[in-house]
């Protein structure tokens, strides 16, 4: 059977292979007049553009632009970061059976109360009449909680048209890659004034990229007076000591499907920061981890986890092969702090990273074991986006489409992780996510540390 349904063209069969198969016979003509059709290096030429002038005040303390108008000393650099796909193992995929106005439903749900509240209001039918079973999932990342949940009313629009039977929907790689939701990609502009110590007194920090929450029935509680807390999420709310400082938002409407993915906003927020502050210590000629310690002297928190991760890493005291660098980088995010510092090797344009040593304090551990899988995973995760993955758009097409050219972090690039519990009786907090963002920047601050340059686009590359 072929029919339409809102989001596209369907093709039932009695098996995968045949619908495919089927699929690839199918003529259709697509209505692209509202579609985004720009490339990707147009739309962060905007944001660059965008970067350049004020934007929606985030947060605000003090004057900042005062002080850097009359600053001697001022250090300024401007971040890109690319759309990501969430490239969970085991693509887009649901079972649905449908018995007039009433659902049962089979798949890895993140979000089983908003899904099952958008399946009701499809059917027109209440909540009591549809039944969700959650599955173990091949990977989520936020990928399952789509806002709009997406393929899972799909399945149901599909589920309709074969009454009283179930009905497994499947995307291919494909079509998850090359029509799914992205995290967002984003440019950042980030300046300091620096006192006669190098130290930032001043900080003005621009961003530019899309709301994740705008249009979302989240958009009420997450987005106030025009600024998604996503999109600022760790820069606002700067753990650093520095007294004079603004963060203002550009939020572009822009026909890119995007959505959250592991970490949120911290994903590049926490490398705008990181690696600006490292840069600002080379810049003082000063030890990386005793210029944030010095910065982070009103944060005992911080202080605490990034103290833990130097001594286990061997901050200072335990010297590296030629070639190789090591870099730091702390962060809080979902009420935890991690600290990671990265050891890579460096050989002409390639790199690797060898060792990661990560400290979290994440509330009480009630499972250790738990605590340090998810950091590992965590770690994984960002490394890929890191070293490799990107998703490029070539006349609003997105040009990847499988594994092969969305490189996911193969096992031979795995490091060495070790991770260190920082003991606590404050209430658990989360463990899932603070791990991916301080990977990049601490991975860009090794390089650094090896080849003298400042990393501010990713994925990192030395050529």
């Amino acid at each position: 059977q072929v029919f339409e349904i809102d989001s596209g063209v369907a093709v039932v069969a009695s098996d995968y292979w045949t619908a495919i198969k089927a699929r690839e016979q199918l003529q259709i003509e697509w209505d692209a007049s509202e579609a985004e059709t720009r490339s990707s290096g147009d739309i962060l030429a905007q944001y660059r553009e965008l970067v350049e002038t004020p934007g929606a005040i985030a947060e605000a303390h003090g004057n900042p632009d005062s002080v850097l108008s009359a600053s001697s000393d001022v250090t300024e650099l401007m971040f890109e970061y690319p759309y990501l796909a969430h490239a969970q193992m085991e693509p887009m995929n649901c079972v649905a059976q449908v018995n007039g106005d009433s659902a049962e439903m089979w798949y890895g749900c993140q979000s089983p109360t908003s899904d099952k509240a958008a399946i009701a209001q499809l059917l027109g039918t209440s909540g009591d009449k549809v039944t969700i079973h959650t599955v173990f999932a091949g990977g989520g990342f936020g990928r399952r909680a789509n806002p709009a949940s997406d393929y899972v009313l799909e399945s149901v629009q599909i589920a309709r048209q074969v009454p009283n039977t179930p009905v497994k929907l499947v995307w291919s790689r494909e079509d998850d890659m090359q029509a799914g939701y992205y995290r967002p990609a984003y440019v950042h502009k980030l300046s300091a004034a620096l006192d006669a110590a190098g130290k930032p007194n001043a900080m003005k920090i621009r961003i530019a990229g899309q709301s994740i929450m705008a249009g979302t029935s989240m958009a009420a509680m997450m987005v106030r007076d025009g600024i998604d807390n996503t999109s600022v999420e760790g820069l606002t709310e700067f753990a650093y000591d520095v007294p004079e400082r603004q963060v203002e938002l550009h939020s572009p409407q822009v026909g890119v499907p995007v959505q959250w993915w592991r970490s949120v906003g911290h994903t590049h927020t926490a490398f705008s920061k990181e690696v600006f502050i490292d840069a600002l210590a080379r810049k003082a000629g000063a030890d990386p981890v005793a210029y944030r310690l010095e910065l982070l002297k009103n944060n005992p928190r911080e202080t605490a986890v990034l103290k833990l991760a130097a001594e286990k890493a061997g901050w200072g005291t335990t010297e590296l092969p030629e070639g190789w660098g090591r870099g730091v980088a702390v962060h809080t995010s979902f009420g935890s702090t991690v600290a990671e510092i990265v050891d890579v090797s460096v050989d002409g344009n390639n790199f690797k990273v060898e060792r990661v040593v990560a400290a979290i304090d994440c509330g009480i551990a009630v499972n250790p074991s738990i605590v340090k899988a998810q950091v590992e995973s965590a770690i994984a995760y960002g490394l890929s986006a890191a070293l490799a993955d990107e998703v490029t758009l070539t006349d609003g097409h997105v040009d990847q489409t499988n594994f092969h050219n969305y490189r996911v972090l193969r096992m031979n690039a795995m490091p060495e992780v070790e991770t260190h519990i920082v003991p606590s009786t404050n209430a658990p907090s989360g463990v899932g996510e603070p791990g991916t963002p301080p990977i990049a920047p601490a991975v860009a601050n090794a390089l650094a540390a090896v080849t003298g340059r400042t990393f501010t686009r990713l994925p990192l590359r030395l050529a």
